[in-house]
């Protein structure tokens, strides 16, 4: 078993240990309650982990605990990973952020934009601004998620088969064209709304590479920061080490195996947005590479400068997703908090009403998975769950409390 080794003791870089150990004492009391099955957590500061914290099940039904081996569905915290696979190929002049999409996705050419009507009568126009590839990176190019549920683009994603799974047998590039054939939600820049951009940009690295997008991430980011558990799906001989998803209902964690069981296999479709398991130990791996500017261990897999240019708001105007966003899904819903180029950055603290640094960036998962990295004060925190949905607790914000609050330096 790969274990999460404490490097230093948390008084040594200014954490005060008797406060946090009240995220154990917090995150125990959701297991008490059958509101998580289990649970883990992880603070390094300065890339040396100082406190490790898990509690419960990571398969309640089989009385299965939580391990520092444990794998777990990250679904969207795919999306920086593939992020950084993309400025990879930006650093070395594949493409520009503000080439059009179109030059190599056909469908995104001509794209039209819907202004009214029904999913079955759309009414559109012609967009005036054509996909570029930063609006992928920052969710304004005006595609969507089916599962959403709010709009008729949504629906019609969902009439194709594309709601919280995907049809049998679909691949990328079939779903990307099947996405990208329907009209934009709105002109792409003009608004931001959570959705299949980063599996676009997967298909994009794809196209751009002449390899399939799970042999470029293993090649060039899984394999040089030693991800060694991460995978498009949990191979027979670790399935004793899957965590059992679970979904919120009547008040309480509740398996749904039928849904778990794909994470079993490996998919047709390789969504960059949303496809990865991995463990703690792993992803731990893939922050410290961020804090510590693109670098790991001797291996640089992006230069500082493309980093922060990736993690500062993209928003026009410096505008939050609470003004410019278009959707409501549950990770953003926060004041103070733009986006970057697959990251949600902290813009204002006082307008976020928390503890949380300005520049922070973060993102989380649908199975209520999530991480931040805090460059100013040094700090990598990961919180490993799976509960569908992600905004059935406010445990994110709740985290952030715990873990500021134990700062003493």
């Amino acid at each position: 078993m790969k274990k999460l080794e404490i490097r230093r003791d948390p008084e040594e870089v200014g954490l005060d240990p008797l406060r946090l150990q009240r995220i154990q004492t917090h995150l125990d009391r959701y297991v008490a309650l059958g509101q998580f099955s289990g649970w883990l957590t992880t603070v390094a500061r300065g890339g040396d982990l100082v406190w490790v914290g898990r509690g419960g099940y990571r398969d309640r039904e089989r009385s299965l605990a939580v391990t520092d081996d444990t794998i777990w569905r990250l679904y969207s915290m795919t999306k920086p990973i593939t992020a950084v696979a993309v400025m990879m190929l930006y650093e070395e002049g594949v493409f520009d952020l503000n080439d059009p999409v179109g030059r190599w996705i056909e469908e995104l050419r001509d794209p039209l934009v819907y202004v009214s009507g029904t999913a079955a009568n759309p009414i559109t126009v012609p967009a005036t601004e054509p996909v570029r590839v930063h609006h992928l990176l920052s969710h304004t190019s005006g595609l969507t998620y089916g599962f959403q549920n709010l709009t008729p683009m949504d629906q019609l994603y969902r009439s194709m088969g594309y709601d919280l799974s995907n049809p049998d047998g679909v691949s990328l590039s079939q779903a990307v064209h099947d996405w990208c054939k329907t009209p934009l939600l709105f002109q792409p820049g003009s608004a931001w709304n959570y959705s299949v951009a980063t599996d676009v940009l997967g298909r994009l690295i794809e196209i751009w590479t002449g390899e399939s997008l799970d042999d470029f991430l293993q090649r060039r980011i899984l394999d040089p920061l030693g991800m060694t558990d991460t995978d498009w799906y949990c191979p027979e001989e670790k399935l004793d080490r899957l965590a059992q998803l679970y979904v919120h209902a009547n008040g309480e964690a509740t398996p749904i195996p039928e849904l778990a069981v794909a994470t079993t296999r490996k998919p047709s479709l390789l969504a960059g947005g949303g496809g990865l398991v991995s463990t703690a130990h792993d992803y731990q791996r893939f922050m410290s590479m961020l804090l510590g500017g693109g670098e790991l261990d001797g291996v640089r897999l992006l230069s500082k400068r493309s980093l922060q240019l990736m993690t500062r708001n993209h928003l026009p105007h410096n505008q939050d997703l609470s003004s410019f966003a278009r959707d409501s899904f549950s990770e953003i819903g926060q004041s103070g908090v733009g986006f970057g180029l697959g990251v949600s950055v902290v813009t204002k603290q006082v307008d976020n009403k928390s503890l949380v640094t300005a520049g922070t960036y973060a993102w989380g998962g649908a199975a209520s998975t999530y991480f931040w990295v805090d460059p100013k004060e040094e700090l990598t925190v990961g919180l490993y769950v799976q509960l569908l949905p992600s905004w059935t607790y406010p445990v994110r914000r709740e985290l952030q409390q715990l873990v500021y609050s134990s700062l003493t330096d």
